[in-house]
């Protein structure tokens, strides 16, 4: 069995995943690894195939996503273009990590494609919603990566098709310790804010992982350091608690790891904000956003020793048999020859997204 294994390359939980699932895979198949995206800092140990420009959502310093950035990165004829040439066909199955390029191409082409991923749970009817919608948010996750069955992972097995968190085997086997600093990932902000923040608290130990800094530095009792897989690792084994943003993977490690946690949603990501619904309904505090008036909320979890027990099991046999067990039940997308033509996938692909319930 040939089987591509398609990462989205924006932020680093996506890979995270792939590091414990890949040897697994591995083991039973031949794969390929596909990586579209510019946002990872983190590697993996084996050899990728395609890496692709994909569809990246590109993170700001104030919290949020930078759009202008991530239209001007999008490049949507290269997109297009990587979306008509990538050979799916080559594969007798393709397993997509809301990773947009093979989605689309397995798609318009027929080709057998199952997603993993935590925004397949996040969009499942009985997770955790913010108590405000968003219609654009909802048909992102719905949409970006289209594929025929899916799986996931979430906090809580809300449904059949949904999986407790993958936590992989190195954050399985750390020596959890509680020293007295405190580790913070903070993405969407830039340093300045978050040192703006943290210096509010001289007494307090931080140890700041930066997405912005190419070198580390020191600011007094706070320490800045760029985002390096074991050293985050061993900051967080050894952290009295982690404040970070509100994406799957990172809060995620540290539950398991039993430590203290506090996130902060980005601005106008609604799978974070369907993540920081979900932990505060596991009473994990959540931070609306990374302001001064922010700092009262912020010294009292500084205060408190709460933190919340949860079984997070090793699955990732469980997933992996999961996921070759339904690759003969899923569906080709459409029937017919393969498209070809530029303007034809742009036509597709926009019809899909605007029209979700035309048949193509």
């Amino acid at each position: 069995m040939k089987i591509l294994y398609a990462i989205q390359g924006t932020g680093n939980g996506h890979i995270t995943i792939a590091r414990d699932l890949l040897p697994r895979l591995m083991r039973q198949a031949e794969v390929d690894i596909l990586i579209s995206g510019c946002q990872v800092d983190v590697d993996l140990p084996w050899p990728v195939k395609y890496r692709l420009g994909g569809l990246s959502f590109i993170f700001g310093k104030k919290g949020g996503i930078d759009y202008i950035e991530t239209f001007r990165r999008g490049k949507l004829r290269k997109l297009f273009r990587e979306i008509r040439a990538l050979p799916v066909e080559a594969y007798d199955l393709v397993i997509s990590d809301f990773e947009p390029v093979s989605a689309w191409a397995c798609y318009l082409r027929g080709v057998p494609c199952v997603g993993f991923s935590h925004q397949a749970a996040v969009v499942q009817k009985n997770a955790p919603r913010p108590p405000k919608g968003d219609p654009i948010g909802q048909s992102v996750l719905k949409y970006y990566a289209p594929v025929r069955q899916s799986f996931g992972c979430h906090y809580l097995p809300y449904d059949k098709h949904t999986f407790t968190p993958l936590i992989r085997q190195e954050v399985r086997q750390l020596q959890r310790q509680k020293k007295e600093h405190y580790t913070v990932y903070l993405p969407a902000y830039s340093d300045k804010r978050i040192l703006r923040i943290l210096s509010a608290f001289p007494e307090t130990r931080w140890e700041v992982f930066s997405k912005h800094s190419k070198t580390a530095y020191d600011a007094g009792h706070i320490q800045v350091r760029p985002v390096a897989n074991d050293a985050f690792l061993q900051s967080m084994a050894t952290a009295t608690g982690v404040l970070c943003g509100a994406g799957f993977q990172t809060p995620a490690e540290v539950l398991f790891l039993q430590k203290k946690l506090m996130v902060v949603p980005m601005k106008g990501q609604y799978e974070q904000q369907c993540n920081a619904a979900a932990l505060r309904m596991l009473g994990i505090p959540v931070l609306k956003n990374l302001k001064k008036k922010r700092i009262p909320e912020l010294s009292e979890w500084l205060r408190s020793d709460h933190h919340v027990d949860l079984d997070f099991p090793d699955n990732a046999e469980s997933i992996v048999r999961r996921l070759l067990q339904a690759a003969p039940a899923v569906k080709p997308a459409r029937q017919g020859h393969p498209v070809t033509n530029h303007h034809r996938f742009r036509e597709l692909i926009l019809r899909k997204i605007f029209y979700p319930k035309e048949s193509l």
